[in-house]
This record gives C-alpha cells, sequence and structure tokens, in this order.
C-alpha cells in the first residue's frame, strides 16, 4: 500500500502522480445536517457576509479557521513575511487543536483515500473523484501543470495558515488525464453506502466514500502514476504547499497536498465565467476608452423588467451562442458589447507566446482592453472578481464602475495553455461544481 515512506516516493524525472492514503481529520457527528452547518464553499469564494452567515450558524464552523479573522481578505498577507506566525494564522491552530481535544473533530485510526461525487441540482451528470494526498511534484516534473498565475501576498497567506495549523484544511482540485482503470475502480468503490453526505446551499449533493482496502488503493496508485493533471482550483494553495515545503524541509507531510482528483472530460468538471469589475469608471467613459479598439454598441433591453433582470437575460442569451464574438459591459443600467478587436488591442498581446494563450478572451481583455485601453494595472484593489453576472452588477453598482463580462474558456483551452507553459491571468477559470470545505481534512503529520 501506498505511504509516505521514501519507499513510496517519485524519483526525480517521474512525470505521473503520485497519491497516497492518509489518516483523515473529520467532524465526529456525521450527520448531514450538521455538516451542512459546520461546512463552508471554499474560502476564496465566501464574502465578508457570508463569512458572518456561516460562523454565526455553527460555533464550530470550518470557516473559522480557514478565515480566522472577520474583514480580512482571503489571503491577508502576514507581517514580517515568510517565517513569520500572524495573530489571525496563530488563533487558527489554536482553536482547531482545541476542536480536536473537544471531540468535535476526530482523526480516523487507518490510512484512506475517499471518492467524492458531487451531484448538481439542475440535473446534470455527477463529477466524481478522489480525494488523496498527492505528492508534491519535483522541479521540472509535468505531473500537476498551473494554467493561472498567483499573486505573492496570496500565496503567503495561504502558506502562513498551512505552516501555523499544520494542516491542508481544504483541497486543491486536479483535473488528471482519463484513465480507464481508474474509471473502473471509482465505480467498485461507490457500491456500498456513503461515510458522508451533505447538501450545499447551491443543492449540490456532496457524498464521500472512505476506501482502506490496500488491494484497491495500490491498483488506483499504480493507475494515477500513469496521468499527469492541470491544476483546476487552488493554484495559490498548491503554491502555498511548495513554498511550506520549502521553508520547513523534513517536515512530515509537507510533501503532498489535500487534492481532489477529477477526470478531464466525462465525469469531470465543467468550466465557468468569472468576470471582471473595473471600480471608479463610469460607463460612458469605458465606452469612450474602448472604442479606440473596438465596435462598441448597446444592446437592447427589455423594458418591461427590471434593469438587473433584464441585463442578467441578455448575458445568458449571449453567452448561449456558441458563434457569440467580443465582450459584454454594464454599469448595472445598460449593456454595451465589444466586438471586432483592432491593432491597439491586438497588439498588446505578446506575439511571441503560445498560439493556445493567445488566442484566449480572457488573455485579450486583460491585455487589450483593462491593461490597454482601460489602463488599469491587475492588481486585486483595481480589477475585483466576480464569480456570477449578479455578483458581477452588484459589485459595479456598489463601486461607481462596470462590469466586464466573460465567456468561459473550454478545459480544452485550459489544459492546451497549461501543456504549453504559459499562464492566464488569475482568476480565469472557475471549475464547478466545488468540493465542500470542512468535510475531509488532512494532518501534515498523518
Amino acid at each position: 500500500m501506498p505511504s509516505s515512506s521514501p519507499d513510496h516516493r517519485p524519483s526525480d524525472t517521474a512525470t505521473g502522480l503520485e497519491v497516497r492514503p492518509f489518516r483523515a481529520l473529520t467532524y465526529r457527528v456525521h450527520d448531514p445536517d450538521h455538516l451542512a452547518r459546520v461546512s463552508s464553499p471554499a474560502y476564496d469564494l465566501v464574502t465578508a457576509a457570508g463569512r458572518e452567515r456561516l460562523a454565526g450558524a455553527d460555533p464550530h464552523n470550518i470557516v473559522r479557521l480557514i478565515l480566522p479573522e472577520p474583514g480580512v481578505p482571503a489571503d491577508p498577507a502576514p507581517a514580517g513575511g515568510a517565517g513569520t506566525a500572524p495573530a489571525w494564522a496563530t488563533r487558527a491552530a489554536r482553536m482547531l487543536a482545541a476542536w480536536e481535544d473537544e471531540g468535535v473533530l476526530e482523526r480516523d485510526e487507518r490510512s484512506a483515500l475517499w471518492v467524492y461525487e458531487l451531484q448538481p441540482a439542475d440535473g446534470d451528470a455527477a463529477t466524481v473523484g478522489w480525494l488523496g494526498a498527492v505528492g508534491l511534484p519535483v522541479p521540472g516534473s509535468t505531473a500537476v501543470l498551473p494554467h493561472e498565475d498567483t499573486f505573492p501576498d496570496a500565496v503567503e497567506g495561504r502558506r502562513a495558515l498551512l505552516a501555523a495549523t499544520r494542516t491542508d484544511l481544504e483541497p486543491i482540485v486536479l483535473a488528471h488525464d482519463p484513465d480507464h482503470e481508474v474509471a473502473v475502480l471509482t465505480d467498485r468503490a461507490r457500491r456500498s453506502e456513503p461515510t458522508l453526505q451533505v447538501l450545499d446551499d447551491d443543492g449540490v449533493r456532496h457524498r464521500l466514500w472512505r476506501v482502506t482496502d490496500p488491494a484497491l488503493i495500490g491498483e488506483l496508485a499504480g493507475a494515477f502514476g500513469r496521468t499527469g493533471a492541470v491544476i483546476a482550483d487552488g493554484h495559490h494553495r498548491f503554491a502555498a504547499a511548495r513554498a511550506h515545503q520549502r521553508t520547513d524541509p523534513g517536515c512530515p507531510g509537507c510533501d503532498a497536498v489535500l487534492a481532489l482528483l477529477t477526470p478531464m472530460g466525462p465525469g469531470g468538471l465543467r468550466v465557468a465565467a468569472i468576470h471582471r469589475v473595473l471600480p471608479d469608471l463610469p460607463l460612458d467613459d469605458a465606452a469612450r476608452r474602448a472604442a479606440v479598439g473596438f465596435a462598441v454598441s448597446e444592446l437592447a433591453l427589455d423594458p418591461d423588467r427590471p434593469a438587473a433582470v433584464a441585463i442578467t437575460a441578455a448575458v445568458d442569451a449571449w453567452l448561449a451562442e456558441p458563434d457569440a464574438l467580443g465582450f459584454l459591459v454594464t454599469d448595472g443600467f445598460r449593456l454595451l458589447c465589444l466586438r471586432d478587436p483592432g491593432a491597439p488591442v491586438r497588439d498588446r498581446v505578446p506575439a511571441e507566446a503560445p498560439a493556445a494563450w493567445r488566442g484566449l478572451d480572457v488573455v485579450l481583455a486583460h491585455k487589450g482592453l483593462i491593461e490597454g485601453l482601460w489602463a488599469r494595472a491587475d492588481e486585486p484593489g483595481s480589477v475585483l472578481i466576480a464569480h456570477t453576472v449578479e455578483e458581477a452588477l452588484r459589485t459595479a453598482g456598489e463601486r461607481n464602475g462596470v462590469a466586464l463580462l466573460l465567456r468561459p474558456p473550454s478545459p480544452a483551452d485550459v489544459a492546451a495553455v497549461a501543456r504549453a507553459g504559459a499562464r492566464m491571468p488569475r482568476k480565469s477559470t472557475l471549475f464547478v461544481p466545488k468540493p465542500r470545505t470542512g468535510l475531509v481534512l488532512r494532518p501534515l503529520d498523518d
């Protein structure tokens, strides 16, 4: 059975995934209603208001650990930099230890892998993957490929929390190369009753099976060893794990990261759009500047509907058109379409970059429009992220700005960029559905 012993670690030339079982830390009470109260979306999807709602749902909600400081951004940069434990991270570590001492959380007696099924409410096919400790690839390995840029402060914030708690509090998500044996073993492992299950606020049903059979785990590890993966979600946490490994060499368990492994393609995740909001940019000003490099037109909205409803309907219709080109820009009352990008836009995209990267909408939007015509640096305070059209419209109104609404790239686009060694702008992809945070934790000393 695979373990964290040196005999099971990959060689310096390994290109496949190394997947290990681990002794999980879970909530002692497995009742679905209890798990709904104590679990949370991923840390970077939780708003300030959402954090307060989750923290108020139960004194042991996991959000108190992943976002221990109310009102602080999701990825605060610790004062003093690497090696300094900020107060909020220390507080999270003490809280985690107390919960385990009090029996709120309990450690599994045996190492295991976990099958994880996510069934969306809309009836779409379920996403099914495996939770495991995935070995951090050696430098130069192509076993795990990122596709998005990261911010150093955000990486350091997650590293500080990992170093203080010495626990993977939530998994990253990897989309791995399809493998027939992995699919067969996955089906075999789901024939019993699930160990954990919960229904989240979006109607997604999460079901998990603890798998301890050494033979099945060994077969699965061998099958995963033939595959590589692209990071679908968790670039900052992956980078934080690597940084922690460098700053604390020899730390037990620091050579791996908790990950949900899902197949690329059927049975895997879908990609949704992530939108941008430009604060303090009036729509007329945005349109005037955009007209230097785009054909700008205003789209008609249904006058019998409230503006936000009419805009959302128009955006949904536009996103559903397979041949729709350009970008949509709105202030929450009017909706503009930017088409036919000209030289002032396209010339901002480096010609020497890989073709897979140059052809992305999000690259053209960032390089040609946001950084070019709108002269905005891609920084968290200058370019805000919105995961839904509704959030984008609300934020644009609150910040006296405009929302730039984007189409999602395809999973194939994401994989092509990663394999070309390129990086998309931060928060370019929203892989869905998302695993629920708090169902399975991984102590580093497992």
